[in-house]
């Protein structure tokens, strides 16, 4: 579909062009389209574009999507300001989050081997056991 919008007008390098300018939509004209679509939707209250782009934003990053990659498709600097401005906690992201840090800790404490003896007290070496390394 954006091919073909872009195929109306291929020398705009904008994709949805002011019919009357020609340049971009005035911030009022978006209002009052935005305002009729959500009627058309059946949606009362009012939503702004920004919005929705908390939403999408926040539904891309629970859904698994990588935050650097959400970073540059929201045309951002770093990812970093992408996750302080535009995402919300959601209770799911929360749960997900408690369930992988039970599983971690229940793996930890459930895989705990015995302490190796102390070395000789001749040895000035210590050691280490590789299970505990990294």
């Amino acid at each position: 579909m954006l091919e073909q919008e872009h195929e109306q007008h291929p020398d705009n390098p904008i994709l949805f062009p002011s019919p009357r300018t020609g340049g971009y939509w005035s911030p009022d004209a978006v209002s009052r389209i935005n305002r009729k679509l959500l009627k058309n939707a059946g949606v009362e209250e009012h939503v702004r574009y920004h919005d929705l782009r908390h939403t999408f934003a926040t539904m891309a990053i629970s859904s698994g999507v990588d935050v650097k990659t959400l970073s540059s498709m929201l045309g951002h600097f770093s990812a970093g300001f992408t996750l302080d401005a535009y995402t919300h906690i959601t209770n799911d992201m929360q749960r997900g989050a408690a369930e992988k840090i039970g599983g971690f800790m229940e793996s930890v404490t459930a895989a705990n081997p015995p302490e190796p003896s102390d070395p000789p007290e001749q040895s000035l070496c210590k050691v280490i056991p590789f299970e505990k390394v990294g």
